[in-house]
């Protein structure tokens, strides 16, 4: 065998050990990817699930007006839950809910409600800046009308 095919059997070697050793990080049930943890606020209490909690205030850190809860909310179950109530855990404040439409603010069976943004459903704090600190993370209490209060903390 010519010193060219040796050197290229061995090259062509040592690229399938390394693909294979790097594809083994990504690989099996307990691969280490999936320790990555996303650094978002979530949190699940029987068919309610809620994702990407978060408090926005205004931009200006001077002004004095509302700020917002925006969430994605999911329910799993076979019946809608309507959200009766969002509260900030030690301040008694509470938001004042405003449906997209209709007359409650509800989670279809098996659906999604998206909390803020344009034609989605609100929940605004009327003293937000006075309510909440910029970076903090706030425990923020949902309550709905079959699974009852859901809390977890949201960025601010």
């Amino acid at each position: 065998m010519s010193s060219s095919l040796r050197r290229g059997a061995l090259a062509a070697s040592a690229i399938v050990f390394s693909i294979a050793s790097l594809a083994a990080c990504g690989a099996g049930n307990d691969s280490q990817t999936l320790e990555i943890k996303p650094d978002n606020a979530a949190t699940s209490v029987g068919a309610i699930k809620i994702q990407n909690a978060l408090v926005i205030t205004q931009p200006d850190l001077k002004a004095t007006g509302p700020a917002v809860i925006s969430a994605t909310l999911f329910n799993s179950g076979d019946k809608a839950e309507t959200l009766e109530s969002v509260t900030l855990e030690g301040t008694g404040t509470s938001a004042d809910l405003k449906p997209a439409k209709g007359k409650d603010v509800t989670v279809p069976a098996g659906g999604s409600l998206v909390l803020g943004g344009k034609g989605n459903a609100t929940a605004t704090l009327p003293s937000g800046r006075e309510a909440v600190k910029d970076g903090d993370a706030q425990k923020i209490s949902f309550t709905f009308s079959r699974t009852g209060k859901v809390s977890l903390s949201a960025f601010v």
